[in-house]
């Protein structure tokens, strides 16, 4: 199961940063623990590391634009620059998944800022899987407005699209801020879809402290709303935080030209020992080709030395030759010895069914060569000649000519050719 190493950036460089380790459903893996940057190093280990920074820092918004991707990335700074103080071409704008409203959250913030976070967290030899506002530490629950409150700051969802932290205000006043306690319980913010009606059930997240001090903002709250539950934290905000961000709450500031390099190097490194093995395996097979290569040559030279010494031996004069076999070959075609075993065989064997069939002819003589067959017999009349000739050719394999015919006595003599049909 994937762990997470969650790290809250402190608002102002000197002050500590807070940590905790949880696995991908929210469970903890550590306990909460604060201090410098480089004592949170030694907790990474294989943890992959969600860097929380502060929401004072971060606008956090939502859109209604109907495109994704690249096309979405573009859009963005038009249809927010309204809102925006800043040139937008200082900004970083961060688009997160599209909700089930048709929203689509987006974080800004300004890429001076954002670059001095990861600059301070490389420090420390840290490197972020992602980078998220600290407001998105909050649970989106349907139907219920969410606080959470942290040092002077009130971090509020209202279930929908709003999320935002509020600093030196009661939780009183955030709520009354968004309108929440207004008598009109429709949805007040601007960008939101004004048939939404406004939760009236409040869930709070506070330390024993905090609930002490805004008692009496609790007891006005529940005279306004239907219900209020409040949650004690006795270990701090940061397993909260940590519990919502590390089963995939939130929009990751690393997109586009922040967007973290993707190290191959890391992928290959669990099978650098198989692609040592492989290297080595394919080096000893090309050795043990170049080897036999060499054997080979080697044995080809002295074999053609051999075959000069031989044939120039047997035909003085004869001149040296680096291609043996065609030499071999011009020799069996003069004496018609070139693939002649298995036409001779076949031809003989058709022969012989044709004399079966006609008995009174007779075979004077048979010579072969250049693959033709030359057939001397002899017949009592033309027509067993032509019953022989006929039976050869009707076997499709071989063709069969009668070249001449003579009297002799009282037989016929003829000479017939036979070939290999085309």
């Amino acid at each position: 199961m994937a762990e997470y190493l969650v790290i809250r950036l402190p608002r102002d460089p000197g002050q500590p940063a807070s940590w905790i380790a949880v696995d991908e459903t929210g469970a903890r893996r550590s306990a909460p623990a604060s201090g410098d940057l480089l004592e949170a190093t030694a907790e990474v280990g294989d943890r992959k590391v969600v860097a929380l920074v502060p929401s004072a820092d971060v606008l956090t918004t939502s859109v209604d634009i109907p495109v994704k991707g690249a096309k979405l990335q573009a859009a963005l700074p038009y249809a927010l620059e309204e809102f925006l103080a800043e040139d937008v071409d200082n900004l970083h704008f961060a688009p997160g998944t599209r909700r089930s409203s048709g929203r689509t959250p987006v974080s800004v913030v300004a890429r001076a800022k954002l670059q001095a976070w990861l600059d301070m967290l490389a420090e420390a030899g840290i490197v972020p899987s992602s980078v998220i506002a600290e407001s998105y530490g909050l649970a989106r629950i349907p139907g219920t407005i969410s606080l959470l409150l942290a040092e002077d700051s009130v971090f509020i969802n209202d279930g929908a699209d709003v999320e935002l932290v509020m600093q030196g205000v009661s939780p009183g006043d955030a709520l009354v801020a968004i309108g929440a306690l207004d008598d009109d319980v429709s949805h007040a913010d601007d960008q939101a879809d004004s048939s939404r009606v406004r939760p009236r059930h409040i869930l709070v997240y506070c330390t024993a402290a905090d609930d002490e001090r805004y008692r009496h903002d609790w007891l006005a709250i529940r005279q306004e709303l239907d219900s209020l539950d409040v949650k004690l934290l006795p270990d701090g905000v940061m397993p909260r935080l940590a519990v919502t961000v590390a089963t995939g709450a939130g929009v990751n500031l690393l997109q586009g030209a922040f967007a973290p390099k993707r190290e191959y190097s890391g992928l290959l490194r669990p099978w650098r020992h198989v692609a040592m093995l492989l290297v080595g395996l394919g080096l000893v097979g090309l050795a043990v080709k170049v080897t036999d290569y060499y054997v080979l040559s080697a044995q080809e030279t002295e074999l053609r030395e051999t075959f000069n010494s031989e044939y120039q031996a047997m035909v003085p004069g004869a001149p040296t030759t680096d291609d043996p076999m065609a030499v071999v070959d011009s020799l069996r075609r003069r004496l018609g010895t070139v693939e002649t075993s298995p036409v001779f065989l076949q031809s003989m064997e058709q022969l012989s069914n044709a004399i079966s069939q006609n008995r009174q002819a007779r075979i004077q003589a048979i010579s072969f060569r250049g693959g033709v067959i030359d057939l001397r017999i002899s017949a009592p009349d033309v027509a067993t000649l032509d019953a022989v000739q006929r039976s050869i050719a009707d076997s499709g394999q071989f063709s069969a000519a009668i070249q001449s015919t003579d009297q002799d006595g009282d037989r016929v003599a003829s000479r017939i050719q036979i070939e290999e049909a085309g």
